[in-house]
């Protein structure tokens, strides 16, 4: 004789209330590389063939592009906003230029040791930031951007000063790729070196820690309340960040084998915010969308008029902030998910 469980089988809570299942408001953003993505990073490859003659402008909005990611790691995930940036990256490129100009030329080694300055600075900076609110955290990063870039101008002796750093020989990558007049290892070498710390940076951003930094952003009072240490999780995530700062610096002091004071200057730091606000913060592609376009349109525009390029890059961002809160990423979402819409309904 069988015996059957007549106990019931517990409905879905939808079911019994009669109401539909609560969502979290957060969640793990999926981690699974779409089709746009790789179309994304086949395009430089594709350039390096179809336009020879650009190489060496690609390679410049590649550690541009580089540099903005790492604005938004901070800004764009964290919330905490910045206008002393370029400090970091001004530390990577001349540790790697002084390296390079006393004999160590060895390019991967230099940019990791440039990641080690950057990121020294960018963890005692954090203790500072991290103690106040946005206004604080302004005057913070920009006093240090102030101060580092002076330190820099009265050190001519070992920065050069306002002549720049210069005498850099580097030394061929792998022992094989020699750096080019053409740019041709250069636009490969900054290639494969955002790509590695974009898969990185992905990888950080769609993890349990990256939807702390989210949580953060929205709420970091609220934080506290589910176990959440904000301050440790800004400190980390600020030094990684003035890491990834510094790589890019270093980028470009190893491609160009020179280093301008302007490294260290508002102007780049205020530059970076435009890139990224173009582009679209806390995305991870807004800044590369934002350097691409704003490189390019500022060599395209200052060739036409170079006394008046700035106005229509203004007026490109006066636009992009009222009919386009996201930047230019967020706007072409918008676009694709109402065109999908449309089409469905």
């Amino acid at each position: 004789m069988s015996i059957v469980n007549s106990t019931p089988t517990p409905l879905p809570a939808a079911v019994r209330t009669g109401k539909p299942a609560m969502k979290p408001l957060l969640h793990l953003p999926n981690d699974r590389w779409k089709p746009l993505e790789i179309v994304f990073w086949l395009l430089p490859v594709a350039a390096y063939f179809l336009f020879p003659d650009y190489l060496v402008l690609i390679s410049q909005v590649m550690i541009v592009g580089l540099f903005a990611l790492s604005l938004d790691l901070i800004l764009g995930y964290a919330g905490i906003v910045s206008l002393g940036h370029a400090a970091f990256f001004g530390l990577g490129a001349y540790t790697a230029g002084l390296l390079a100009a006393h004999g160590w030329g060895e390019p991967l080694s230099g940019l990791l040791l440039a990641a080690l300055v950057a990121a020294i600075g960018g963890f005692l900076v954090s203790f500072l930031v991290v103690r106040g609110a946005d206004l604080t955290r302004l005057m913070v990063t920009l006093g240090i951007g102030l101060m580092l870039f002076e330190a820099a101008n009265k050190a001519a002796f070992i920065t050069g000063g306002v002549d720049g750093l210069s005498g850099m020989v580097m030394d061929k990558i792998f022992g094989v790729f020699e750096f080019d007049l053409t740019g041709r290892v250069a636009y490969v070498y900054s290639l494969a070196v955002l790509f590695l710390l974009f898969v990185g940076l992905r990888r950080l951003v769609n993890s349990p820690f990256g939807l702390g930094l989210r949580g953060i952003r929205e709420g970091a009072r609220r934080m506290p309340a589910i176990g959440a240490d904000v301050n440790r999780r800004l400190v980390v995530i600020f030094t990684v960040a003035a890491a990834v700062a510094g790589v890019a610096g270093a980028l470009l002091a190893q491609t160009t084998q020179f280093v301008g004071l302007d490294v260290l200057g508002f102007p780049r730091s205020a530059e970076l915010l435009i890139i990224l606000v173009l582009g679209g913060t806390g995305r991870l592609y807004g800044g590369l969308v934002g350097a691409l376009v704003y490189m390019l349109a500022q060599d395209y525009l200052s060739g036409l008029d170079p006394a008046y390029w700035q106005f229509w890059i203004g007026l490109l961002l006066i636009v992009i902030v009222l009919f386009a809160r996201g930047g230019l990423l967020g706007g072409l979402v918008l676009l694709r998910d109402k065109f999908f819409k449309g089409g469905r309904a």
